[in-house]
């Protein structure tokens, strides 16, 4: 996608040094545009960490990445294998909910044990994290192109007024890479010339709806407004809302998707107000070791993301105190939406009903 009419990835190797990983850091966004260099792996750790990059499939990405880097760093050490495994290991605790850091990570140690030679070792993380990347991309791609026909289905039953779609938190290009799983549909449909708005859901506590998505979605000239994350329901019960689309850090094989704390909100109103709810994601995301929502792990953070605020203030980004210094407060990350709310998921293989059967058809 592109910011100020010129393209970039959320991530990429720089150009004169493939052993450095440039990064837009997320948390600057939308007040300044600064690109990060990572150049160890305690560097991809903290950025994964500290949501530097975010989204499911863009820790997957930067994972990856950072096995590539953990192999120069072994290669300098007394036991490549075990310096290896350790930063591996590192790299899994960063964030627990997104199935992708554990399938990156996975792919990447399977073929790099294929080489004997450390030199030969490095180049696989290196190629291997490239199709990685390339291959993700690509899924995002045909993502928005599965999701296509939903948004132009319901602007010809609109005679082309403009279709509205709700989203929640940032499952855009700025998540995965390029294109997004959410906004890919968006962005074709929006290429295409399909008369669109998008309601953006603040998301707190973090607000990745009101600074990630509302600054990509500016940056690419379509139109959208920023809610409150419970006007969703109010906007459903007046009509106002045509089809919600959402993205997914972990999806169970049966269907059930964790999401960003307060997709279950949304999925619930939807399904009151028979509006369809859909959820984007390339097949990474999909745990096809998991039986359903209750075995995915939900993230616990900072209790001060809730008790703070942070926004810009006389040109300097600054946290602002909300609530009683002392009081207590509980941060979830994520929440389950059951399959059964689920009108479908969108993914680079078409799109499936949320049940096993329909999930296991993508793979086979």
């Amino acid at each position: 996608m592109k910011i100020n009419g010129k393209h970039y990835t959320a991530i990429w190797q720089k150009p004169d040094n493939n052993q450095i990983i440039q990064i837009i850091d997320q948390t600057k966004l939308p007040f300044s545009f600064e690109i990060k260099n990572l150049t160890s792996v305690n560097d991809i750790y903290i950025a994964i960490k500290e949501m530097e990059v975010r989204g499911a499939p863009l820790i997957g990405i930067t994972a990856a990445f950072g096995i590539y880097i953990a192999c120069i760093e072994a290669s300098r050490s007394d036991n490549f294998d075990e310096h290896l495994q350790s930063s591996a290991d590192k790299l899994l605790n960063s964030r627990p909910t997104a199935v992708n850091l554990f399938h990156a990570i996975d792919s990447m140690l399977t073929e790099i044990e294929k080489e004997n030679d450390i030199s030969k070792k490095i180049n696989a993380a290196l190629n291997t994290a490239q199709k990685y990347f390339n291959s993700e991309i690509e899924n995002f791609k045909l993502i928005g192109k599965a999701g296509l026909p939903l948004i132009e289905n319901i602007s010809s039953k609109k005679k082309g007024k403009t279709v509205n779609i709700l989203t929640h938190c940032n499952a855009g290009w700025i998540a995965c890479g390029d294109y997004g799983t959410a906004t890919s549909p968006i962005y074709h449909a929006f290429d295409k010339g399909i008369n669109i708005h998008v309601w953006v859901s603040e998301t707190r506590p973090r607000n990745q709806g009101s600074r990630l998505t509302a600054w990509e979605l500016g940056m690419h000239g379509i139109p959208y407004t920023i809610i409150a994350d419970n006007t969703g329901g109010h906007l459903m019960q007046n009509d106002l809302v045509d089809i919600v689309i959402v993205g997914s850090d972990r999806t169970a094989k049966n269907g059930d998707v964790a999401n960003k704390i307060g997709t279950y909100m949304k999925a619930l109103a939807a399904m009151d107000n028979n509006i369809p709810f859909y959820v984007a994601l390339p097949k990474s995301t999909i745990d096809t070791n998991l039986e359903n929502g209750n075995g995915i792990e939900i993230e616990q953070r900072n209790a001060d993301e809730i008790k703070y605020i942070e926004g810009k203030l006389n040109g300097k980004i600054e946290k602002i105190l909300l609530t009683p210094k002392n009081a207590n407060a509980a941060n979830y990350a994520f929440d389950i939406t059951p399959a059964k709310l689920i009108t479908g998921l969108i993914t680079e293989s078409g799109i499936c009903e949320a049940n096993e059967i329909n999930i296991k058809k993508l793979f086979d």
